[in-house]
């Protein structure tokens, strides 16, 4: 089989290169590796803030290596170059969004949260503000003047609650935005605010324009619907077999195996290495 001309592959986290007990499997590992061996860039591409995703990272021991040294976080908003220790493409949700998604939000009983790389920001710590926290990784903070906090702007806001009340809230915040800010469930738990035209594919496709190809030469790997521009996006985009429908239809492939069982490493070895 005539293999595929990929500069770059980008890849989702959760149901996608982590099994169900939230690792990078020695399989993909060593396909990763050797993709950036020869000089394939590998990108890891998560809803996560930058410090949750250097575990993830390390685990690939790349990140020396000109190929994995790119991180891109937050969905979208940031990308993080770690030999220059610096984030070289950030975007961020205006204050009156997330002002008024907060107003929103508290008339039905819901918290909000914002991200920095490092921490999670909220008013007061819930049940959920601590599952967010322990999914993540990174450190929670609870902040006295929250209003005032969110004045500066962030890359992203996070509700979670209970999936029905969130679908409702999503409708409600949808119409009140329109293309202002982008909104969608990443988990049916958690809600996300991220600013408009952002998505994993659109930090894709800048990464891939300064690398200097298109990204018609990039391939990304993904199951959910925080994954869809990216899958949409990209030359060649992979949907896992255990992702959402949705995400299979648009995919111009869909994995034999799924994220238990090497999938991504299967089909790398299979289309590209």
């Amino acid at each position: 089989m005539e293999k595929l001309d990929v500069k770059l592959v980008a890849l989702d986290l959760d149901d996608t290169l982590l099994n169900d007990d939230r690792q990078i499997s020695d399989g993909n590992v060593a396909a990763l590796r050797e993709c950036a061996e020869k000089g394939i860039y590998v990108v890891l591409c998560s809803g996560r803030a930058e410090d949750a995703i250097l575990p993830f990272v390390k685990r690939l021991e790349i990140a020396g290596k000109e190929a994995g040294k790119f991180l891109i976080a937050i969905n979208g908003c940031s990308i993080f170059d770690m030999h220059k220790r610096q984030q070289i493409f950030c975007q961020k949700v205006k204050p009156e969004i997330l002002l008024r998604t907060n107003e929103i939000a508290e008339s039905y009983g819901l918290k909000t949260e914002v991200y920095t790389p490092d921490t999670i920001y909220y008013e007061q710590a819930t049940k959920w503000t601590k599952l967010d926290v322990d999914l993540c990784g990174l450190k929670g903070k609870s902040v006295e003047n929250y209003t005032d906090f969110l004045k500066q702007g962030f890359t992203k806001m996070l509700v979670p609650g209970e999936p029905e009340e969130l679908q409702k809230l999503q409708k409600i915040l949808r119409a009140e935005f329109g293309d202002k800010a982008v909104i969608f469930t990443s988990k049916p738990y958690f809600l996300e605010v991220l600013p408009p035209n952002c998505g994993k594919g659109e930090a894709v496709e800048w990464l891939s324009n300064n690398l200097g190809f298109g990204i018609e030469k990039a391939m990304g790997f993904g199951d959910s619907m925080n994954d869809e521009s990216l899958i949409r996006m990209v030359g060649y985009g992979v949907a896992m077999c255990n992702g959402l429908p949705e995400i299979k239809k648009i995919a111009r492939f869909v994995t034999d195996l799924d994220n238990n069982h090497d999938g991504v490493a299967d089909f790398l070895k299979k289309h590209v290495l």
